[in-house]
């Protein structure tokens, strides 16, 4: 009786025992105590379960300073992504090395202790430049790293306590050690993991039938269900689809399991990091395939990553990872022959038809209730994404309108609300920076840092507004652009995000000064006043600019309107 490979023999946790777990709960609770982020819980899970080996909890310096620059470890270990905790100046004011704190999810249940032994500043302009190729905020990593990730890092071995509890897909979530006990018990040793943040279609089916067939080996679908890129379809939907199209595989040699990985879109590195946590799971191959984990378009509008790049660095290291690569070109339908085939192996491509659906076209059919061809998707995955996206004129939007004092935001977002609720079909809420500050932020002053509190809660409201399917129309200042970026991540999780700037002039919005504020301002009774005292950064890239100087409400309030219709949102 031979023993089972070594892929599938168990491996190390960090979690301690049930009794010492019971005991360290109750001494932990007054520990000074970290809550932690979505995106940590998600890096926490997979340092406990062993998804991180060989990794013992959050990076050293040291470890960090290797994996920015060589991708490895002190010690020398390949490993590409720095894994660390990131915590506020207060908090870390508040924390010695050599210190154990306790770590707690959003409901404030203690799931680790971690012994900090390293605090310190990291250079986030050079780790966005080394780990993401950039230090460019087009990149959803790169601008995490900056304008959520906390200033501080924080290092140190953790004790696992208990995972973090998932109410959904119970049955669909799996530890390193549960799939390599499945996989031993089903006699599996040959292993290919297809990693996935996107539903599935014909083409990947295609595309995990055939790498499959290539390494000789079983499938193991595994689909990525923490943080992913922002604008993807939610994870929920995704496993709906998923489960719709598990049934076109053969049940003895194909399963699923959900990862919950926080993804950071760093493409060739990424690759690279997918494959050790598949090796950790049990795996033996892994599919990398065109622009793997690739974040889309810079700022100067190319991709971050060449399409094979990923390929290229993985093949490097295959065997450091301990895991073989099947590399997996552009799957393409060929009318003729009624199926899928690589791009760059068709031999008669001129004389044959091939067809192709992008995401971006998906998306867009999916927007305007257009047609999906059956050879394209499955009709099951197509009615899952119809319902969670539906046309775009019956979806949630908000318009933001952001200027300075006295421009006629407010003037003309009145307007617009009345004439969308004269359309109906939608409930349309107004949210006005005045309003708002006498019911939501009534204890906030105008610091950049209240302001920016304040933004934020009206950017917090109007996501669940067109979450729901409403209209949300906000009017505030909002003068600082990474204020109204993270507004529009919120609110684009969900529904369009319409930026109109009302460019009235200081020397207009000053003459106007109906309020009487700018004369305050002027003599100094008002401090950081914005556009005096204090900044306005005008937005650069805004769906529209409206110009109120010389034009009655009513035009401006039109020129929204051709706007939204001509962005679908509402039917023409």
């Amino acid at each position: 009786m031979s023993t089972a490979s070594p892929n599938l023999a168990p491996i190390q946790e960090l979690y301690v025992s049930y009794d010492s777990a019971q005991k360290l709960r109750h001494e932990a609770a007054a520990l000074p105590s970290w809550d932690l982020t979505p995106r940590q819980v998600c890096d926490l899970e997979l340092l406990m379960n062993g998804g991180f080996a060989p990794l013992k909890g959050f990076m050293s310096e040291a470890d960090y300073d290797g994996v920015v620059a060589e991708m490895r470890l002190a010690d020398g270990t390949l490993w590409p992504m720095p894994i660390t905790l990131d915590v506020s100046e207060a908090f870390a004011g508040e924390i010695a090395e050599g210190q154990d704190i306790a770590l707690r999810d959003a409901e404030g249940v203690i799931l680790a202790i971690l012994s900090v032994t390293d605090l310190w500043t990291p250079d986030k302009a050079r780790e966005a430049e080394m780990v993401y190729g950039a230090d460019d905020l087009a990149h959803p990593a790169v601008n995490y790293l900056h304008h959520q990730a906390g200033p501080v890092y924080l290092g140190g071995a953790i004790t696992g306590i208990q995972p973090p509890v998932h109410y959904d897909f119970r049955a669909r979530r799996d530890t390193p050690n549960e799939l390599r006990a499945y996989f031993r018990k089903l006699g599996w040793r040959r292993i290919v993991a297809f990693q996935t943040r996107n539903p599935l279609h014909r083409a990947h089916q295609e595309l995990t039938f055939r790498a499959a067939r290539e390494a000789q080996a079983n499938l193991l679908i595994h689909p990525v269900v923490g943080m992913t890129k922002p604008g993807d379809v939610d994870h929920f939907t995704r496993v709906r689809c998923y489960e719709a199209v598990l049934d076109k595989y053969q049940p003895s040699t194909t399963t699923m399991s959900l990862l919950n990985l926080a993804m950071r879109m760093a493409g060739p590195r990424e690759a690279v990091w997918h494959g050790i946590i598949r090796r950790n799971h049990g795996c033996t191959h892994m599919i990398v395939g065109r622009d793997h984990a690739g974040p889309g378009k810079n700022s100067a509008g190319e991709d971050f990553y060449g399409p094979y790049e990923a390929q290229d660095l993985f093949r490097q290291h295959q065997d450091e990872i301990g895991l073989e690569m099947v590399d997996f070109k552009h799957m393409v339908y060929v009318a003729e022959r009624a199926q899928y085939e690589p791009a760059d192996e068709i031999a008669d491509c001129d004389d044959v038809t091939i067809l192709n659906i992008s995401g971006t076209e998906l998306r867009r059919r999916l927007r305007e209730g257009l047609e999906i061809p059956e050879w394209f998707s499955f009709p099951e995955v197509v009615r899952e994404l119809r319902r969670t996206s539906p046309p775009r004129s019956q979806q949630g939007f908000t318009v933001f309108f952001t200027g300075l004092s006295g421009s006629g935001k407010s003037t003309i977002a009145n307007a617009i609300m009345v004439k969308l609720m004269e359309m109906g079909g939608r409930p349309v809420t107004l949210l006005d920076g005045d309003v708002v500050r006498k019911h939501l932020s009534s204890e906030l002053g105008f610091s950049k840092e209240h302001r920016d509190i304040n933004i934020k809660r009206i950017g917090y409201v109007a996501s669940e507004i067109t979450k729901n399917g409403g209209i949300a129309i906000c009017a505030p200042i909002a003068p600082y652009t990474a204020t109204r970026r993270s507004v529009r991540e919120m609110i684009e999780a969900y529904g369009a995000f319409v930026e109109v700037h009302v460019a009235t002039s200081l020397e207009e919005c000053e003459r106007r000064d109906r309020k009487g504020l700018y004369k305050l301002a002027r003599e100094g009774k008002i401090k950081e006043f914005t556009g005096i005292s204090d900044p306005y950064e005008a937005p650069v890239a805004a769906e529209l600019v409206v110009d109120t100087e010389g034009f009655e409400v009513d035009n401006c309030a039109q020129q929204v309107l051709l706007k939204l219709e001509g962005m679908g949102l509402i039917a023409g």
